[in-house]
C-alpha cells in the first residue's frame, strides 16, 4: 500500500516537473498597432515572456537583468529600438517614439507611438523581436486600419512585412 502511494507521488511529480519544463516551448509575442483618433498618433502596444526578454537582454550584455528596476529600461529600449521599425510605403522611416514598459511577474508591455501618423497601407513593419534569439519565436501583429484588423506573423522566415 505504502510502496503504491509512494509510486503514485512519484508519478504525478514527474508529471508536473514534466509540465513545468515543457511549459515554456514556444515562444511568442503579439503587437497591436491602432490609430487614436483623438491624438492622431498610431500607438504600438507590445506584450513579451518578460523571461525570454531577460534571459536575451542577459546574453546580450553579460550581466543579470532584473526588467523591473529602472536602469533596465534603457538597454530593453535600445533591443526594443533596433529590432522593431516601421517605414511608410515609399521606405521612410517613422519615428516610432519610446513612451515606456510596464513590467509584472510574466510579461513586458512596451508601449510606443508614431506621433501625428496614421498607418498607411503599404508600410512596412520589421518585426525582429527574440526572433534573433529564440528561433522557435513567432510574433503576431494586429494591425488595426479603419475599424478593420488584418494580422500578420513574423518568424525567421519572414521578418519583414506589408501592413494590409
Amino acid at each position: 500500500m505504502i510502496a503504491r502511494r509512494l509510486r503514485a507521488v512519484v508519478a504525478t511529480m514527474l508529471a508536473a516537473a514534466s509540465m513545468a519544463a515543457s511549459a515554456h516551448n514556444f515562444h511568442m509575442g503579439i503587437a497591436d498597432i491602432s490609430y487614436n483618433q483623438r491624438t492622431g498618433s498610431t500607438e504600438i502596444v507590445h506584450t513579451y515572456t518578460g523571461h525570454d526578454l531577460a534571459a536575451l537582454l542577459t546574453n546580450l550584455y553579460g550581466r543579470q537583468f532584473d526588467l523591473g528596476r529602472p536602469d533596465s529600461e534603457a538597454p530593453l529600449r535600445r533591443y526594443v529600438e533596433k529590432q522593431f521599425t516601421v517605414t511608410d510605403k515609399d521606405g521612410k522611416s517613422l519615428p516610432l517614439q519610446w513612451i515606456g514598459a510596464k513590467i509584472d511577474a510574466d510579461s513586458i508591455m512596451i508601449f510606443q507611438e508614431i506621433k501625428g501618423e496614421k498607418l498607411t497601407k503599404g508600410s512596412r513593419i520589421h518585426n525582429a523581436l527574440l526572433i534573433d534569439f529564440l528561433p522557435s519565436q513567432r510574433n503576431t501583429v494586429n494591425v488595426e486600419t479603419d475599424g478593420t484588423v488584418k494580422t500578420l506573423f513574423f518568424d525567421q522566415d519572414s521578418i519583414d512585412q506589408i501592413a494590409p
